[in-house]
């Protein structure tokens, strides 16, 4: 079982830093950088990749926000409306964060006129990884403990009982899809085939550790973002299904064109 370890404030000189804010901020920066690499690596125009991160990482946390306002806390909002923009108070649902970053990226690749799935394919290379840093500033506020437990990575809380700590296991699977993607590139793949992976393997992680949340608003059994990964596993193993196999030939050299 793992000891307890907190913190909520990093201090630099004579700044307090936020834990959560420090660790999300990082996990952005250094996922982008690896999806920058990542496009340049396979021939696009990194630029693209940075020109939209703004509009991609501010329609995240609308999205994150919209979707824990709607589906998590609906009647707090209503009674008081104004908490719904105020930045300062928790609230966001990352599930939600990934729809508004897909409607952003979405709209901004048709501007851009450019290769959607390639785009895609080196965008989500990042995401493991920026997922890991991230959720290590959950882990250390403990914002989303878990059911009671003995395992091997259950927390010791305040309290001597040990639990999940879902924060520490989201960080987990970011390192581990982080680790998938880096196996399977030994080989090469057809455009988006690197979406479909992140996608399902991502729904098919949230389905499952959400049956370890402590306390969650559920609908039938589940909780809201369950019941989004159900479209989502679809449309990603669809991705890997059509899109696993070798990436060879004229078709696939000219599929592979930039059409920036």
């Amino acid at each position: 079982m793992l000891p307890w370890i907190e913190s909520h404030t990093i201090p630099l000189g004579p700044i307090q830093l936020q834990t959560w804010g420090t660790f999300v901020a990082a996990g952005i920066l250094i996922g982008s950088y690896i999806s920058a690499r990542r496009a340049k690596a396979k021939g696009l125009d990194e630029k693209h990749i940075w020109d939209m991160l703004f509009w991609v990482i501010v329609s995240s946390f609308v999205g994150a926000r919209l979707f824990h306002v709607l589906f998590y806390d609906l009647g707090h909002y209503l009674q008081r409306p104004w908490d719904a923009i105020d930045p300062r108070l928790p609230g966001f649902a990352m599930w939600g964060g990934f729809l508004g970053a897909a409607i952003a990226f979405i709209l901004l690749v048709r501007i851009k006129k450019l290769d959607f799935l390639r785009y895609a394919d080196a965008s989500v290379w990042g995401i493991p990884w920026g997922i890991m840093i991230g959720r290590i500033g959950c882990f250390l506020i403990h914002d989303h403990p878990g059911t009671l437990s003995h395992s091997l990575l259950a927390v010791r809380y305040p309290d001597g009982q040990g639990r999940h700590d879902l924060g520490l296991y989201l960080s987990l699977s970011g390192l581990v899809m982080g680790l998938i993607f880096l196996v399977l590139n030994r080989k090469d793949r057809r455009a988006g085939f690197y979406l479909g992976t992140w996608i399902a393997v991502e729904a098919f992680t949230r389905l499952w550790l959400d049956f370890y949340r402590l306390v969650d608003v559920k609908y039938f059994g589940l909780t809201p973002t369950q019941w989004l990964t159900f479209p989502a596993l679809t449309v990603g193993l669809y991705l890997v299904a059509t899109k696993g196999g070798w990436s060879h030939g004229l078709k696939d050299s000219r599929e592979s064109e930039d059409h920036d």
